[in-house]
């Protein structure tokens, strides 16, 4: 299955990062991709989470995350359009002075008729704009 893991630090408390990670309702006010996100089936520290996002068309997918606060969010494949499976996590650590060593790693997979390109593109383009405007999100929220 295709996969990415890209590391950056954010000048941020890790605790700080973790719920700006969290806050998945407030995705679409810093993310452009994400157009409606809704969470259910809260049950101690997992949720699902519903996304509608348009990256060439617009996709609908859910999926499970388990949070362990502040230094892990992971989450697997439940539902969606286009996907066949969708794993991943964000690992915060402690960077020094109020810094966040945050890595982020998705393995995703497409349906056959989805072009090589489009998952290219996704992990190439969209996936270091994506942790960049979280690292903006904290820096400055």
């Amino acid at each position: 299955m295709p996969g990415a893991t890209r590391t950056i630090v954010i000048n941020a408390p890790v605790e700080k990062v973790f719920d700006v990670i969290t806050q998945y309702e407030r995705y679409p006010e810093f993310l452009p991709e994400v157009k409606e996100i809704r969470t259910s089936n809260r049950q101690g520290n997992t949720v699902e989470v519903h996304y509608k996002v348009d990256v060439v068309k617009t996709v609908n997918y859910s999926i499970r995350v388990t949070e362990e606060r502040p230094k892990r969010m992971a989450w697997s494949f439940i539902k969606g359009e286009v996907m066949k499976d969708n794993k991943g996590s964000w690992v915060l650590e402690p960077e020094g002075e109020g810094k966040t060593r945050a890595t982020y790693t998705v393995e995703m997979a497409l349906g056959a008729l989805v072009p090589k390109a489009i998952v290219n593109a996704l992990v190439d383009t969209s996936l270091p704009k994506m942790l960049d405007a979280f690292k903006r999100r904290a820096e400055g929220a």
